[in-house]
């Protein structure tokens, strides 16, 4: 099986392109802000041939200055935290581990709880199953300015 890895600049186009094929569940990303996105974060991690890659996991710890309503409201309920903001597999990659192998490698980068949340309207049942299997539990849930509710997960490690 394919390990984590980090991102090289070959990677980045793919992987903006991964991301938008799944902008409902991610949110849609303008190659600057993809960038931004990147540099900023705590963690991120792919998997798959340089240039090729075919996942991709973005997580930010709590000192990050995210302006995201998600962030904001993990971090008015937690002080310490790895957010996972985004994690996608593609299609033609499901079904080989590559969310767990992602998900264990930020566990072994990370000292404190990790948390996410997952689309409960539009519902996203097999995140929430996936989520549920890894060790997360639901602890909150929020209706975005967006029209989207979301659940809250949490995974203390």
């Amino acid at each position: 099986m394919d390990i984590p890895r980090p991102i090289e600049p070959e990677d980045i186009p793919p992987l903006l392109a991964l991301n938008n094929e799944h902008a409902q569940a991610l949110s849609w990303q303008e190659p600057a802000q993809f960038d931004a996105l990147l540099s900023t974060a705590f963690h991120t991690r792919t998997i798959g041939p340089l240039g090729a890659p075919a996942a991709l996991l973005v997580a930010f710890d709590e000192t990050a200055a995210y302006d995201n309503p998600n962030f904001r409201w993990l971090k008015a309920h937690f002080s310490t935290f790895v957010y996972i903001d985004r994690v996608v597999v593609a299609a033609s990659a499901g079904g080989r581990g590559y969310a767990r192998a992602l998900y264990d490698d930020l566990r072994a980068a990370s000292k404190t709880r990790l948390v996410c949340e997952i689309n409960v309207h539009p519902p996203n049942p097999g995140s929430v199953a996936f989520h549920t299997k890894m060790g997360f539990r639901e602890v909150g849930r929020a209706e975005l300015d967006n029209g989207k509710t979301v659940a809250y997960f949490e995974c203390t490690l």
